[in-house]
């Protein structure tokens, strides 16, 4: 979510599915231990964790990150969704089609849709809403409204104030219950597009009235502004959220009577608080797996579409050098960042596009053909020649700043085991920059894009991307992409001696986008993602599955019963929380 959806705030909190508890179960619901008889309504709590020191929005409009889209999807919906086997579905949408030539989607509405205050939700709502998430107001926050919708006709010229409205331009509501969108082009992932926050209905009367503090005020008036299966009764961005029912919502409504949301600063924190029986489900440290797994009911190993990568900017001296990038690449040795500081949790990959996503490229490489585990000679003799052509020494080698979120022990251990490799094999000594907030650094990485750090862009970071929706697109052409705002190492767009081939491979991606969807669409991307994995365009350090089958792991109490889980580890039915409950204990 992704959305963006990166998890730039370590690597155990990607394991959260609304708070930890939707993961990877592919049939059914799951049980660990217990009994399934409900318990009474007054015992229909789930107290679930975020570890994160803030909730960065829930404008669903302005959501660039996963754990706001985490309660975002409890909130609010869109005309479509990923089901639990992540096919797109029918939401607020009863029915849609596409035109023959694949620039028109009409929608037809579910009937007698409404807020959660009651207030009717009709087609004039949808196309307000993604027209309001394309406004310059919107978009310019957060950089993320054409990473989603710009596929619709005339979406730039509404973020650049160059068309006042795409309401009865590309976004039609000829009658109260049917929904019309054009396109620019016409590709086989826009509905996966509208799948993703940015385009869910809000209430118009509520961001009228309240302006950019509107979602302060979801809980007023009983709780109003969505449309999901739940909604607000509290909220503090800084403490977490309480949610309830949503009696208006259209579909099943769930058993829970409320889920409480707590922040912890700290994956330790956290555990403890599950410990202590504070809370129902928990992300593990890595130095508390081995105990961690005793536990046997309550033990849920999580797989997830997931990249760890570390990033460098190629508008910053001096990685708009190529041989520089590689040196720095095949300086690593994956296989000890995993194995010894992570613990098998994840698998060392030069992978772009993860195991498990459609267009996966088993045949892939490293760069050069090194193993994961690096290649030092090579590193050695990669840097030399850059730094020769860079007319650099080791003594005037610019000074690398490398930018990581804190307070995060296992993302912080692995990322210095990372530098002590770059200083021993390249004798290169960097400074690790650490930011509190997780939404600062998710503003710091969108900011990034067509700058270089003297404008205000980053060096260098670490970050994680968790899939959008199952298509190579969301991996390739969103990240890489000319004009794409998720192309924050600024690929093809910069003055480097190889932007030529950049820009080719961004040519392949563009044409793979507007395939016909199928295997050959899938495997069209694989030559360029081989070439941008040669390139270095993110310096991909692990994925999943580890050696436990999963990306990691969590606890949670085997008293909640009824979890259906997917592989994006977000994108849950919202429909299902009508079959989640506590079991008697």
């Amino acid at each position: 979510m992704h959305f963006n959806k990166k998890f730039l705030s370590g690597l155990l909190p990607i394991f959260l599915c609304l708070m930890g508890m939707l993961f990877t179960a592919c049939g059914g619901p799951n049980i660990i231990g217990g009994t399934t008889t409900k318990a009474p309504a007054s015992q229909q709590t789930l107290r679930l964790a975020l570890n994160i020191s803030n909730i960065p929005t829930l404008d669903p409009g302005q959501a660039t990150d996963a754990i706001s889209s985490e309660v975002i999807y409890l909130l609010f919906t869109g005309l479509v969704k990923l089901d639990d086997k992540l096919n797109i579905k029918p939401q607020l949408a009863q029915t849609y089609s596409m035109s023959p030539d694949g620039l028109t989607y009409t929608f037809h509405l579910r009937p007698h849709l409404k807020f959660s205050d009651g207030t009717p939700l009709t087609s004039q709502d949808v196309i307000y809403s993604i027209d309001r998430a394309l406004s310059p107001e919107i978009s310019s926050l957060n950089g993320v409204s054409l990473t989603y919708l710009g596929l619709i006709k005339d979406a730039e010229g509404r973020t650049r104030r160059t068309v006042k409205s795409l309401i009865n331009d590309s976004l039609l509501a000829p009658d109260p219950n049917t929904v019309i969108i054009k396109l620019n082009k016409a590709t086989g992932y826009f509905l996966d597009t509208l799948a993703y926050p940015t385009s869910y209905v809000v209430e118009k009367s509520v961001t009228d009235k309240w302006g950019s503090q509107w979602t302060n005020h979801l809980s007023d008036n009983g709780g109003q502004g969505g449309d999901g299966p739940f909604k607000v009764q509290s909220y503090n961005p800084n403490t977490g959220v309480s949610v309830i029912p949503n009696a208006n919502y259209e579909q099943a409504h769930p058993q829970l009577q409320k889920i409480n949301i707590s922040l912890f600063k700290g994956s330790d924190p956290e555990y403890q608080a599950y410990q202590a029986n504070q809370i129902d489900n928990t992300m593990i440290p890595v130095a508390n797996f081995q105990q961690a797994k005793t536990r046997t009911t309550e033990f849920r190993a999580l797989p997830s579409l997931l990249i760890s990568y570390i990033a460098m900017n190629y508008l910053a001296k001096p990685f708009d050098n190529i041989k520089i990038r590689q040196a720095f690449e095949l300086a690593l040795n994956r296989d000890v960042i995993t194995q010894d500081v992570l613990r098998g949790e994840f698998t060392p990959s030069c992978h772009i596009v993860p195991a498990g996503m459609p267009g996966y490229n088993p045949k892939l490489t490293c760069p050069f053909g090194a193993p994961t585990s690096g290649d030092p000679a090579k590193a050695k003799q990669l840097f030399a020649e850059g730094l020769q052509e860079e007319g650099l020494t080791l003594a005037t080698f610019p000074n690398i700043t490398l930018t990581s979120q804190a307070d995060h022990p296992d993302t912080d251990n692995a990322i210095t085991t990372a530098e002590q490799m770059w200083k021993n094999v390249l004798g290169v000594t960097t400074i690790h920059e650490s930011i509190l907030q997780f939404g600062q650094i998710v503003q710091a990485e969108s900011n990034t894009t067509g700058k270089t750090p003297a404008q205000g862009g980053l060096q260098m970071w670490y970050a994680n991307w968790v899939a959008d929706y199952p298509d190579p697109q969301d991996w390739l052409t969103l990240q890489f992409g000319a004009g794409s705002p998720n192309n924050e190492v600024n690929y093809g767009q910069n003055t480097s001696t190889d932007a030529a081939i950049q820009q080719q491979t961004q040519q392949q991606m563009a044409a793979a986008d507007i395939m016909p969807n199928g295997p050959a669409r899938y495997q069209a991307y694989n030559a360029p993602e081989q070439q941008a994995v040669n390139d270095v365009a993110w310096l991909s350090l692990y994925q999943a599955p580890g050696a436990y089958g999963a990306t990691g792991a969590n606890l949670r109490k085997p008293y909640v019963y009824g979890i259906v889980d997917n592989a994006l580890g977000v994108f849950c039915d919202p429909n299902d929380w009508a079959n989640i409950y506590i079991t008697v204990h």
